[in-house]
């Protein structure tokens, strides 16, 4: 069963476990959908990773994991039975962030000198045909991100008959020892298989989506941890995707500023940026995108819309009820659990 199955049933409240793993914390949260209410977060709990001398960090990664874990279950599965009737959940998604995650965008093309009817097997199969080049980490999740047919944006275009079709894929690969060890651990925790797991910045690029949906051309800027992630999103579709690994304010912006050169020599680059950062980086960063030096890049004199994402940006679409200081990764692995079945306006179908 997919992660998406746990809210397959209309008119009935479901459950879920969200977890979030970072370079430096790990946290976990308990997801109630319940019908005509906003997802709500009724547990969470965040936890430092304190490696030990000599320790790989991943390692130092699962210890934590699992004191969570232990903590989630003791503490959480009583708060979600308090509201939900029972502390059982159907479905668990774990997001993987850096250096344990690496995202990358593909789009698969579909041509006819006739008419023919495009079908959800002919995407599955063509997924199937042209995944990603076996490497060093393993493929965990493949997200449609966009549709076009005969050059049209569509949410619903299972069905019809086109000449022409573009499917926007964006995949998210793990490394094996961090992928399996979280699996294994959450399987163990709650006795179930059905756990799945993606990169935290896919996740959060289809949450940030789903919670600006009429956005048709902007940038993401992703610096949650020590890798950044870029996309570009150009009439309302994912165009390219960049990755930039250097850590520290001076070495992460001269990264930043590099890869949206690279974008700007290929794309008019958006007007408006949407930036992720912890507080100690968020200004560096956003003095950088708008410095003078970078306004060629925008061919304006005057900088770009720069919108630091807050927890607020969330409010009304997911709530967090358990009084602990919100908790911006886990409201966005939410609002992605909730728009991926259709319960938030804006869904990809």
């Amino acid at each position: 069963m997919r992660f998406g199955d746990l809210f397959s049933r209309p008119g009935k409240g479901r459950a879920a476990v969200l977890v979030d793993v970072r370079k430096t914390s790990v946290a976990g949260a308990y997801l109630y959908v319940a019908p005509a209410s906003p997802p709500a977060l009724l547990y969470t709990r965040r936890l430092p990773i304190e490696a030990r001398e000599h320790e790989p960090r991943f390692k130092a990664m699962l210890r934590a994991l699992s004191v969570l874990l232990d903590a989630m279950v003791r503490e959480g599965a009583p708060a979600l039975a308090r509201t939900a009737g029972s502390g059982s959940v159907g479905s668990i998604l774990g997001s993987i962030d850096a250096p344990w995650q690496e995202t990358s965008v593909r789009t698969e093309h579909f041509e006819g000198d006739e008419p023919f009817t495009f079908t959800k097997n002919m995407v599955d199969e063509a997924i199937r045909k042209t995944a990603l080049e076996p490497s060093s980490r393993v493929l965990a999740d493949e997200s449609i991100v966009g549709m076009l047919l005969n050059g049209y944006e569509t949410r619903r275009p299972y069905g019809k008959r086109v000449r022409r079709a573009a499917v926007t894929i964006l995949s998210s690969r793990l490394s094996p020892e961090a992928a399996e060890g979280a699996r294994r651990a959450l399987s163990e925790a709650y006795h179930t298989d059905r756990v799945d797991l993606i990169a935290g910045s896919a996740l959060r690029y289809q949450a940030l989506r789903a919670a600006f949906p009429h956005e048709h051309m902007m940038l993401i800027v992703d610096a949650r941890g020590p890798l950044t992630s870029i996309e570009l999103v150009r009439d309302n579709l994912l165009v390219a995707v960049k990755e930039v690994s250097e850590e520290g304010k001076e070495r992460r912006g001269t990264g930043v500023e590099q890869a949206l050169k690279e974008l700007a020599g290929e794309y008019p680059l958006p007007r408006t940026i949407f930036l992720l950062a912890e507080a100690e980086e968020s200004s560096s960063l956003e003095a950088m995108l708008a410095s003078a030096q970078m306004l060629s890049l925008w061919l304006s004199e005057h900088p770009p819309k720069i919108v630091k994402v807050l927890p607020s940006h969330l409010r009304g679409l997911v709530v967090q009820t358990d009084g602990t200081p919100a908790d911006l990764p886990l409201l966005l692995a939410a609002l992605y659990a909730a728009g991926r079945m259709h319960l938030l306006k804006g869904a990809l179908a």
